[in-house]
């Protein structure tokens, strides 16, 4: 890889498995240093310690504001602070609407939508009183333009995640901070392998216009082009990344 990231301290929450392991690899081979952090403490220093010296695990709820304050003060002390936050870590429920409630609701509005401001509330503020001109990039998912069924908390909070993004970019762009989306389709992910969204791969297919499964890595790579300079003209956006099963 590049080096393109060297000296830049990135966060990628939600990082234990999955896409946020393979962003987390990915900035580590780019030259970031890499905090992997997760509520699964097991699967965050095992994702470290599998990207070597360049990474090391804090686990924090990103739902609870204490914790996050502590996350941000540890990265602090470490490496001097946050210079790329990837907001990754969510929930991905299969409920049928007839089955959605308000708990249910307000539990993934509450990691999905409400953990993504305070992560980058706190994130943000770190940056600008350092100076640094950041990078915020937010994992939705192509879910909110597919409309997709058995999902209607989850299309909502990612729905938000977008338009959340779209004004970040316009309070921050003056301190030199872009912020942007990235919207994957169904990713062959070991939390999709565990879940009934495992049966949609076909149909999903059908739909691409590039044929094949969605892996992390294919993620990994534009949240990679958007942590780098390369990319300091891009802010406000929602890049889809789904072979083109949604085109708009």
């Amino acid at each position: 890889m590049s080096g393109k990231l060297s000296g830049r301290t990135a966060l990628v929450t939600g990082a234990a498995q999955g896409i946020g392991k393979a962003i987390a690899s990915r900035l580590a081979a780019d030259g970031a240093t890499v905090v992997v952090s997760d509520m699964n403490a097991a699967g965050a220093a095992a994702t470290a310690a599998g990207i070597g010296d360049a990474a090391f695990a804090i686990t924090a709820d990103i739902s609870d504001p204490n914790a996050v304050a502590s996350l941000l003060n540890e990265i602090e002390k470490k490496t001097g602070g946050v210079d790329i936050l990837v907001n990754n870590a969510s929930i991905v429920p299969f409920v049928a609407w007839d089955e959605v409630d308000l708990a249910h609701w307000r539990k993934i509005i509450d990691v999905n939508l409400t953990g993504t401001f305070i992560v980058t509330r706190a994130a943000t503020d770190q940056m600008r009183a350092k100076n640094k001109a950041g990078r915020v990039i937010s994992i939705a998912s192509n879910t909110f333009f597919a409309g997709t069924p058995n999902m209607a908390a989850y299309v909502a909070a990612k729905g938000g995640v977008i338009g959340f993004t779209r004004a970040l970019a316009t309070e921050l762009g003056k301190y030199g901070i872009t912020a942007n989306a990235v919207t994957p389709g169904l990713i062959e992910s070991d939390g999709v392998k565990a879940s009934p969204h495992n049966q949609a791969f076909d149909f999903v297919e059908m739909l691409q216009a590039v044929k094949g499964k969605g892996q992390p890595e294919h993620i990994a790579d534009v949240v990679s082009f958007l942590a780098s300079d390369d990319a300091r003209w891009i802010t406000g956006q929602t890049i889809n990344v789904d072979a083109g099963m949604v085109r708009y």
